[in-house]
């Protein structure tokens, strides 16, 4: 009777691990911008949501107020804003819905992650390009650290560093001097590429500098290692910390996902486990009816 109940209870168990499992939350939505850097007036700017939301309806919010919505195809969906005004400035995010469930309330959610955020700015382009160069120079071996320096004639600016035809890469940093420097560590080759820079007074927010010529990152050394580098952050002594934006907040990084892989592999230990000590039950229950009838 006992073998019988822990059986019982031990089938049960396993149901509703499986079922938490199935019903883990799909990562919300990643969010990118084109063009990269600082947006002219009067572009046109695409904003692309990016996330597994087959028969999901996507919406898009700007300073935590919803300005439009869509249906989601396939991987996501674009938001097009087609002439970029200076009112177009401020902090971005995705959410999506099941077309089956009701529209999001507007009630006050979780503060989200720096990362959940894509921040834009618009502006006028007056002021002289800066200057930007590579530390070190040249080839940089994989594994190893390298610093893009951008440098302008000018003080108390915000930073804004992106590189060249990728929308997730771009980062902002605020300095009181005439320097900012953004450190990419433990690099790999998926940081290969042209990188470029521009800058923005504090005294005067709606007008940024041309953006600066290109550098070329070239990434020299034997096998990719395993681990891919992090994404660069901004360091430099007296700025505001890394990662904050122009006005004053947090700034996305690269977007992610989250990864449940680690759940999944923390389940299946358990499911083993709990098979093994079923098995052992079963076994020694057969061995004492075996017992009994002798």
């Amino acid at each position: 009777m006992v073998s019988a109940l822990t059986v019982l209870f031990i089938g049960c168990w396993l149901a509703g691990q499986s079922k938490v499992s199935r019903e883990l939350p799909a990562p919300g939505p990643s969010i990118s911008v084109s063009p990269s850097g600082v947006i002219v007036l009067g572009a046109a700017i695409t904003i692309r949501c990016q996330c597994q939301c087959e028969a999901r309806r996507l919406f898009l919010y700007k300073d935590e107020i919803q300005i439009q919505e869509l249906d989601a195809a396939g991987d996501g969906g674009e938001f097009t804003i087609p002439s970029a005004r200076r009112e177009d400035t401020g902090f971005y995010r995705c959410r999506s819905h099941s077309r089956s469930e009701p529209e999001p309330e507007p009630e006050p959610e979780p503060e989200p992650e720096p990362h959940d955020y894509l921040q834009i700015v618009v502006a006028e382009l007056s002021y002289p390009k800066p200057n930007i160069s590579l530390s070190p120079s040249g080839g940089v071996a994989l594994g190893r650290n390298v610093t893009i320096r951008c440098e302008c004639r000018c003080q108390r600016a915000t930073f804004h560093m992106y590189k060249l035809g990728n929308p997730d890469v771009r980062l902002w940093a605020e300095t009181a001097g005439v320097v900012a420097e953004f450190t990419i560590h433990n690099v790999s080759r998926r940081h290969t590429g042209s990188y470029s820079c521009q800058y923005g007074p504090k005294s005067d927010p709606s007008v940024w500098s041309h953006p600066s010529d290109p550098v070329e990152l070239m990434v020299a050394g034997g096998a990719d290692p395993t681990q891919p580098g992090t994404a660069p952050a901004p360091t430099h002594p007296g700025s505001a910390s890394p990662g904050t934006g122009a006005q004053g907040r947090k700034s996305p990084s690269a977007p992610t996902e989250t990864d449940y892989t680690w759940d999944n592999i923390v389940h299946l230990a358990l499911g083993a486990g709990i098979l093994l000590a079923l098995a052992l039950i079963l076994a020694e229950a057969a061995h004492g009816w075996r017992r009994g009838r002798c």
